[in-house]
């Protein structure tokens, strides 16, 4: 049995953040990081690009190659983690080792969510969160390919199959496309990019049925009736939390494990970070699902630094999405859509020859939400803001200006 001073499950983002934070501060102290994948840290959002030969393998990974030998890490690679004893601090793995620990890091991260399909246990399909999935999909001649979702993941992974010259359907049960993270303006000008680019997309449907012969799927049937002809089916409809290592343990949960403002848990010692915990949200002033990748990464920051001992907190997270689709890029931040009973004051401004839109929630002379589309440049300034609960109002008119910058302030 081995013991480590940090143990740390995961080996993305979050884990990535806690380890770098650790050896600013501990440069010595035994160190290990556990993950099922076998691939050295690479960045997920770039597994479509891969997927699209627009990056080569080696360009996915965002540390260099030395990366755990001049970090001193004991990188425990293609090993799952099964079972955690809080009493004895102690994780066991898949293969039976026991890891022996003085404080650990939970960065399990997401999985993802699979709906009920008929047809979905004999013949297979793919999902799009992992690199995994990107080199499964890549070696495949599909010719024609059914999206489930049409959030970020399914655009991402629709995007990259098209590079492929790939026939594509996406399929998206509510009315438009990215509609957590986009409202009704800035989601139908991204339809617009991606059908231009020879995507289709179904709103108002879902898949009922996947039907195919000797476990190959050959089309889906969705929940009107129509057939739709595929050799590649992928559910890419979001992810939930991975969880099921503490589940059964003393450990508080709710969606995902409950963590404070320095990430720790309700187990001494023992912290969390990233797509499986609930952290703060400063714009909605409490706790909740942020899967996000610079959640994740600052996140890890904040639990590397005080597992080290020096006391950091994590008060700048909110929901925040920054992506482009064919090069069109788009970007939103805090409230994006209210409900009725919020009390806002909203500000937008369409260029429809530019294809520019930008649009600013705005709660007790404060901004409290955004959207940006294809004028990105200036978001940090807005984000800062955000941040700084600055009162805007003797320069909210200047905000939906294109060249909106520290000058108007």
């Amino acid at each position: 049995m081995k013991h480590y001073g940090y143990l740390i499950i995961g080996n993305s983002a979050g884990g990535t953040g806690a380890v770098e934070a650790i050896r600013k501060i501990d440069t010595e102290g035994s160190l290990a990081v556990v993950s099922d994948e076998e691939h050295h840290v690479y960045s997920r959002p770039l597994i479509s690009y891969y997927l699209a030969d627009e990056v080569t393998y080696d360009k996915v990974f965002y540390r260099p190659a030395d990366f755990y030998e001049k970090k001193n890490i004991h990188a425990i690679l293609g090993k799952k983690a099964v079972k955690v004893d809080f009493d004895q601090r102690m994780v066991t793995l898949d293969d039976g080792a026991q890891l022996q620990f003085d404080k650990l890091l939970l960065a399990t991260g997401g999985e993802p969510f699979i709906p009920r399909i008929t047809g979905l246990e004999k013949h297979e399909f793919f999902t799009f969160t992992t690199l995994n999935d990107s080199i499964k999909i890549k070696k495949l001649d599909a010719k024609k390919a059914v999206v489930l979702g049409g959030g970020l993941i399914g655009l991402k992974a629709a995007e990259g199959l098209v590079r492929r010259g790939v026939d594509v359907t996406v399929i998206e049960l509510a009315s438009r496309i990215l509609s957590p993270v986009l409202d009704e303006q800035a989601s139908g000008m991204v339809q617009k990019v991606m059908e231009e680019e020879g995507v289709k997309i179904l709103t108002g449907r879902t898949i009922a049925e996947i039907v195919g012969e000797a476990g190959k799927a050959s089309g889906v049937i969705l929940d009107n009736g129509e057939r739709l002809d595929c050799d590649l089916v992928v559910i890419a409809i979001g992810v939930r939390p991975r969880i099921e290592l503490v589940k059964d343990t003393p450990i508080k949960i709710g969606r995902g494990i409950i963590v404070d403002k320095r990430m720790r848990t309700s187990i001494p010692d023992v912290y969390a970070c990233g797509d499986c915990a609930e952290v703060y949200d400063f714009i909605a002033d409490s706790f909740r699902l942020t899967p996000l990748w610079p959640t994740a990464y600052v996140g890890g920051r904040v639990a590397g630094f005080n597992m080290a001992g020096v006391e950091k907190e994590y008060v700048w997270g909110t929901g925040m999405n920054s992506v482009d689709f064919f090069g069109f890029p788009v970007m939103s931040a805090g409230l994006i859509n209210p409900q009725n009973g919020d009390k806002l004051e909203v500000l937008s401004k369409l260029n429809p020859d530019k294809r520019i839109y930008r649009k600013f929630l705005i709660q007790d002379q404060c901004v409290v939400g955004m959207i940006l589309v294809n004028e990105i440049d200036r978001a940090g300034v807005i984000l800062g803001l955000m941040r700084d609960k600055v009162k805007i109002t003797s320069f909210k008119d200047s905000l939906l200006l294109e060249d909106f910058g520290r000058i108007y302030l």
